[in-house]
C-alpha cells in the first residue's frame, strides 16, 4: 500500500509542477502584455500629433507639434495658462523690439542639430524628438522613464560621505553659494566622449539650485549629454532637467513630462547637436542663459546667441520662486565600476583640464544674473570633484574669456584604477 501512495504522491506533484510552470507562464505573458499596453499608453501620451514630420540622419524623427499641444499643457495647472511667446526682461533690461531684432540677426552664428538639413518647423509649432517603444523599454520602468537617479547633483561641502558618489555619480564642477541668484550663464565646448557601458551617461551642464540637499532640492539644469540609455545611442545631445523634490517624482529630461513651455521652432530638445569638437582640432562651443523674469517669475532659457527656447512656470518649484541659492558649471558621468573597477567613460573631451585648449573641455564667460537682472562675474567660485585622478577641474581668469575653468578626464587609468 505504501508503494501505491508513493505513486499517487509523486503523479500528484508532476502534475502540481506542470500547474506551477503554466501559472508562471500566464502571469508572464499577461506581465508583458500588461506592460506593452502601459508603453503604447505612454507613447500616445508624449508624441503628440504633428502638422508635419522631419526624418533626421540620425535616425531621430521630429514632429512640429503645434504650441499649444505641447506636453506641457498635460499639467493641469496649466489648462488655462496664457502662454508667454517672449520674456518680458532679458539679462540686463527690457526685452523689448530692439533685443529681439538684435538676437534675430545672431542667430547665423548657432551650432546647428542634424535634423536641420532634412527641413525645418513653421512657425506656431515646437520640433519634438518622437519617442519610440524602445527608448521608453530601455527605462527600469514606464514610470521612470526620462527621469534621472535620486541625488545626482553634487554636493561641495557636504560631510555625509554617504551623499558623495552616489549611484556611482563624479563630477568635476565650479561652483558659487552664499547669495541670492537669479540666473546664470556659460559657453561651454562641446565634445561625443565615449562611454563604457549603456547604463552610464556623460553630460556638461549648468545646475541652478534651491532648497537643502535633502528631499525638497529644486533644480534646474541645461547643457550637451551622451546617454545611450536615454537615447538609444551614443550622439551629443542638447538637453534640459527640471526637478522640484530632488528626482523623485517630479520633473524630467526635455519634454518627456508636463512642466518647461517650449516656444521656439528651431530647436529640439534631446536633438544631436552637430558639429562637435576634435582633439587638436576645431572646437564647437554653445552658450546657454537660464534666468528668472522679474515679472511674471518664470526661468526662461535661452540656446546660443539668439534662441529663447521657452521657460519653467514659476508654479512647478517651491525655493526657485524666489531665486537660486547655488549654481553649478561642469561635468557629471555615471560609473558603474563594473567588475570592482572604475570604467573608462570620458567626462568632457576625455583629457585632463591641464592639457588646455584644443585638448580639454572648458566652460568660458562664466556669470550669474544678480537682483537688479544684470549679468556679473561670479564671486568666490569654488571647485569640487571627488576623484580628481579620474577627473579634474581647474579656474582661471582673463579678458577674453572672463572666468573659466578646464574640466574632465579620462576615468579609469593608472592613477584611477
Amino acid at each position: 500500500m505504501g508503494a501505491v501512495h508513493f505513486k499517487l504522491d509523486r503523479g500528484l506533484l508532476v502534475c502540481l509542477w506542470l500547474l506551477g510552470i503554466i501559472s508562471l507562464s500566464c502571469a508572464a505573458r499577461h506581465g508583458a502584455s500588461r506592460q506593452k499596453f502601459e508603453v503604447k499608453k505612454h507613447l500616445n501620451r508624449l508624441n503628440k500629433s504633428p502638422v508635419k514630420t522631419i526624418q533626421s540622419p540620425d535616425g531621430d524623427i521630429i514632429d512640429c507639434v503645434p504650441i499649444s499641444k505641447q506636453p506641457a499643457f498635460d499639467h493641469p495647472f496649466l489648462k488655462d495658462h496664457k502662454i508667454q511667446m517672449r520674456p518680458n526682461y532679458h539679462p540686463e533690461g527690457l526685452f523689448d523690439d530692439n533685443k529681439v531684432s538684435a538676437i534675430s540677426k545672431e542667430k547665423e552664428t548657432h551650432i546647428p542639430q542634424l535634423w536641420h538639413r532634412y527641413g525645418k518647423c513653421p512657425q506656431g509649432t515646437i520640433p519634438m524628438r518622437r519617442t519610440k517603444e524602445d527608448d521608453v523599454l530601455r527605462a527600469s520602468s514606464v514610470k521612470r522613464y526620462g527621469k534621472k537617479k535620486h541625488r545626482t547633483v553634487p554636493i561641495p561641502k557636504s560631510a555625509e560621505p554617504d551623499l558623495i558618489n552616489q549611484n556611482g555619480h563624479q563630477h568635476a564642477i565650479a561652483y558659487v553659494e552664499g547669495d541670492k541668484y537669479y540666473g546664470a550663464k556659460a559657453t561651454l565646448n562641446v565634445w561625443e566622449p565615449k562611454i563604457q557601458h549603456t547604463n552610464e551617461f556623460s553630460l556638461s551642464q549648468i545646475w541652478l539650485l534651491g532648497g537643502s540637499f535633502g528631499q525638497d532640492l529644486n533644480s534646474i539644469e541645461a547643457g550637451w549629454q551622451v546617454s545611450p540609455d536615454l537615447y538609444g545611442d551614443n550622439n551629443t545631445r542638447l538637453f534640459t532637467y527640471w526637478t522640484s523634490d530632488a528626482y523623485q517624482a517630479t520633473g524630467c529630461y526635455n519634454l518627456l513630462c508636463s512642466g518647461f513651455i517650449q516656444i521656439n521652432s528651431d530647436i529640439a530638445m534631446g536633438a544631436s547637436i552637430s558639429p562637435v569638437s576634435g582633439y587638436r582640432n576645431s572646437q564647437y562651443d554653445i552658450s546657454i542663459l537660464i534666468w528668472k523674469d522679474p515679472k511674471e517669475g518664470h526661468w526662461w532659457m535661452q540656446y546660443g546667441n539668439g534662441y529663447v527656447l521657452g521657460y519653467w512656470p514659476s508654479f512647478l518649484f517651491s525655493y526657485l520662486t524666489e531665486s537660486a541659492s547655488m549654481i553649478e558649471w561642469g561635468g557629471e558621468v555615471v560609473d558603474s565600476q563594473s567588475n570592482g573597477h572604475h570604467t573608462w567613460t570620458q567626462m568632457g573631451s576625455g583629457h585632463f583640464p591641464e592639457e588646455g585648449f584644443s585638448k580639454a573641455s572648458y566652460f568660458r564667460n562664466i556669470q550669474v544674473v544678480d537682483g537688479s537682472n544684470n549679468l556679473k562675474a561670479p564671486k568666490r567660485l569654488g571647485t569640487f570633484t571627488e576623484k580628481s585622478n579620474c577627473y579634474d577641474v581647474q579656474t582661471g581668469i582673463n579678458d577674453d574669456w572672463g572666468h573659466f575653468f578646464y574640466y574632465g578626464g579620462p576615468g579609469k587609468n593608472k592613477n584611477c584604477p
